[in-house]
């Protein structure tokens, strides 16, 4: 579903399988040109409440689908984006300000690639198990769903790095709640209109943008909500290890990447500085 206002693009949040208005929205540029092109959910409590909810009605369903049947459904909406690509690529490059080359050749296949890579480890995950002979005691591991997984991505790789979090939770049988970075939230919505063609049952997947300190937070301290995943900085992340705490949560977070560039005395600096000036500005 799309809507326009003044030009504009205005997103809705995914919520059990259905675009949902929001009551309030914050405006996302065009960092090529500086102009306001996008309008983007603000949501707080009451979207992410509603977000849960969905996610955890869908969960029985869901986590009780073989791992082949998960699989399928993967596969299918990598198929489904692939059959997209151009699309995706123009509009992250528009959204995310990287090159549409880059867009077209690294991040949109790599957002396939990870449906597709999930796809298949699911269908070979394997369970240790020890015997103790002398006592007559087997040990082993049993790998069960989690439940509702809450998942925040960053704005440097929108897709590539959403998809990176959506693939293994769901192909393990949990189901999402994710927030992308307000700057740039147009290709999660492009994916949730893929979601039901696939074949993902309503509320497996649920999409609710905004802030990290509306959205994001309501989300990280939801009781319903046992895991989060996090990419983004360190500060962010103390945030979000004290809120998670009292409840436990289980937590994965990738923090502060940094780009370093060494040059050195003997370097080319014909070829060593546009080089560093180039790779700057790659996002990765």
């Amino acid at each position: 579903m799309m809507a326009h206002s003044k030009a504009l693009l205005v997103l809705e949040n995914f919520i059990a399988g259905k675009f949902v208005p929001c009551s309030s929205y914050i405006d996302s540029y065009n960092p090529s040109t500086g102009d306001v092109y996008c309008r983007v959910p603000d949501s707080g409590k009451e979207e992410v409440e509603a977000a849960v909810k969905a996610a955890k009605a869908a969960f029985p369903i869901w986590s009780s689908k073989s791992p082949l049947e998960r699989s399928q459904i993967l596969n299918k909406l990598a198929d489904l984006i692939e059959h997209d690509l151009e699309a995706f690529a123009q509009a992250e490059s528009k959204d995310q300000g990287k090159t549409i080359t880059f867009a077209r050749t690294v991040d949109i296949p790599r957002a396939v690639y990870n449906f597709r890579f999930f796809a298949s480890s699911i269908l070979h995950h394997t369970t240790e198990c020890t015997e103790m002979a002398t006592v007559g005691c087997v040990h082993y591991t049993s790998r069960t769903p989690v439940g509702v997984a809450g998942l925040i991505s960053p704005w440097n790789l929108p897709l590539y790095l959403l998809t990176w979090k959506i693939a293994p939770a769901i192909a393990c049988g949990n189901t999402v709640v994710a927030k992308p970075s307000e700057m740039t939230s147009v290709t999660a919505w492009m994916m949730c209109k893929l979601l039901e063609k696939a074949g993902v049952p309503h509320g497996v997947v649920n999409v609710v943008f905004g802030t990290g300190a509306k959205a994001g937070e309501a989300l990280v301290c939801h009781p319903d909500v046992p895991l989060i995943s996090f990419t983004g900085s360190t500060l962010t992340a103390q945030r979000i290890t004290e809120k998670s705490a009292p409840h436990c949560k289980r937590l994965s977070l990738e923090l502060g990447g940094k780009n370093p560039a060494i040059i050195f005395d003997d370097a080319d600096l014909s070829q060593c500085i546009p080089t560093t000036l180039r790779s700057s500005f790659a996002n990765q």
